[in-house]
């Protein structure tokens, strides 16, 4: 069957005028109280931005912690190299439109130096995205829940709940299929890897069987569980806490209801891969929302701005050097075979297997 194929002057023409509307309709509009806003920020508060900056610090330890708690145990490297993995991932998707592929595979490559097995890698990373979202919609609802007995309805909440529930319908029928129904999920995948070019059926069943695998073991170790959404949950609440000290610092202290639908709206949409990192889309929703919800549109700007300093922009530079120290340090002589868990037609390493298939293929020759 033939596929079309999107010449690529089209899809970037079609990307720059995406991004045209979000800055003409969305970021321009809030930049009309800007005359106001110089006149706040005189009265900010440096304390509070130092506090803020902190929590945005705490936020990213968080998440690298939440790295750690879904890699198994024996594939763990350092918190420190996680972090630092974690953070150069982080820049990368800050500077290209759709960047979250390209730092996805960066970030595969850092783990696979750091010593972390092929599908490991992969499993752990699915995991942690799909949980990480699940959280994150979670916490929209919470604020939906507060909001709208006290404040009313608003045509957007809807969309919202929609979109939280769609995420959060499709992550649990993932796990099921994979839990309790994974033979016939792999069977499924090896169909369709027998369709693809370049995929090996049987490097994607192993990478089916070991996501399923961890899976399982999240699932009976429920401290493990608690642990990982308690670190998912640490990562957007420090994340959305930082923001909530910004805008203090100006003068405003921002409702719980107010910060959890602000913040959460920005998020899900900004999981749309138009810009990098939700570059004027987070902003262009986070300014009208907090807005909406009694924040004066001078504190919302300089508030926003200066959290997308901390957030977004710092996190460019830091990366670089994080990147830096990973490539001259232990790594650079750890660095293992550049392979995807899911190819290498002729064999399957070792590596890429769980317990669970060594036992099944005892007589399975490895490299």
């Amino acid at each position: 069957m033939m596929s079309l194929r999107v010449p690529m002057w089209l899809r970037r023409g079609a990307s720059a005028i995406v991004l045209l509307l979000v800055i003409e309709y969305a970021l321009l509009p809030q930049l009309a109280g800007a005359r106001k806003a110089l006149e706040t920020l005189s009265g900010v508060e440096a304390a509070y931005l130092v506090v803020g900056l902190l929590l945005e610090a705490a936020s990213l330890l968080a998440y690298a912690m939440l790295t750690r708690s879904v890699l198994a145990r024996e594939d763990r490297p350092s918190l420190w190299t996680l972090t630092r993995i974690d953070l150069t991932s982080l820049g990368v998707s800050h500077m290209l439109p759709g960047g979250a592929a390209t730092a996805s595979a960066l970030r595969y490559r850092l783990q696979r130096s750091a010593g972390i097995g092929a599908s490991e890698a992969v499993s752990a990373a699915a995991i942690q995205g799909a949980g990480s979202a699940v959280v994150l919609n979670v916490m929209l609802w919470i604020g939906l829940l507060i909001s709208i007995p006290t404040r009313g309805a608003n045509p957007i909440y809807g969309t919202a709940a929609v979109v939280g529930t769609l995420v959060i319908g499709a992550v649990f029928i993932g796990v099921v299929l994979l839990t309790r129904g994974s033979e016939r999920t792999v069977r499924i995948v090896r169909a369709i890897a027998r369709r693809l070019p370049g995929v090996s059926p049987s490097g994607a069943e192993n990478l089916v069987r070991t996501l399923a695998d961890r899976l399982r073991v999240l699932g009976k170790d429920r401290p493990l569980l608690i642990r990982a959404t308690l670190w998912a949950a640490a990562n957007w609440l420090l994340d959305a806490a930082s923001l909530w000290v910004f805008l203090y610092a100006y003068g405003h202290a921002t409702a719980l209801d107010g910060l959890l639908i602000a913040y959460g709206l920005a998020n899900v949409l900004a999981a749309i891969p138009i810009t990098p990192g939700g570059l004027g889309i987070i902003e262009g929703v986070l300014v009208p929302t907090l807005v909406g919800f009694s924040t004066t549109r001078a504190i919302a700007l300089l508030g926003v701005v200066t959290w997308r300093l901390a957030n977004f922009w710092l996190p460019i530079p830091a990366s670089a050097l994080a990147y830096l120290s990973l490539r001259t340090g232990p790594l650079l002589h750890r660095r293992l075979p550049a392979q995807r868990p899911w190819t290498n037609p002729n064999r399957i390493n070792e590596e890429t297997l769980s317990e669970a298939d060594r036992v099944r293929r005892p007589t399975l020759k490895c490299d």
